[in-house]
């Protein structure tokens, strides 16, 4: 089943997210869950502020644990974090 990951960055937190980074990309290609995924951006795309993840897992816990789980999460780096079931209807699979 899949789930929209997203998380909204404190405000002034590129260091955290930098210095974070390597070990979130590692957790999420070792998952073996990710379909897509990938940072929010200012309106410029110079600074990363967010997270995006379309997940495929078992079910809502899975997903939330892989969230909750997740280094950046563990780091505090996020002023918010959602877990939400995801119907893929549009794009190539």
């Amino acid at each position: 089943m899949l789930f929209c990951i997203t998380g909204i960055d404190k405000p002034d937190s590129l260091p955290l997210r930098l210095a974070n980074r390597d070990a979130h990309l590692k957790y999420w290609a070792d998952s073996a869950s990710v379909k897509i995924g990938g940072p929010f951006t200012n309106d410029d795309g110079s600074v990363m502020n967010g997270s995006l993840l379309i997940i495929d897992v078992a079910d809502l816990d899975a997903a939330k644990k892989l969230a909750k789980d997740d280094p950046y999460a563990l780091a505090g780096l996020f002023e918010r974090q959602e877990v939400r079931p995801w119907k893929w209807l549009l794009g190539p699979k």
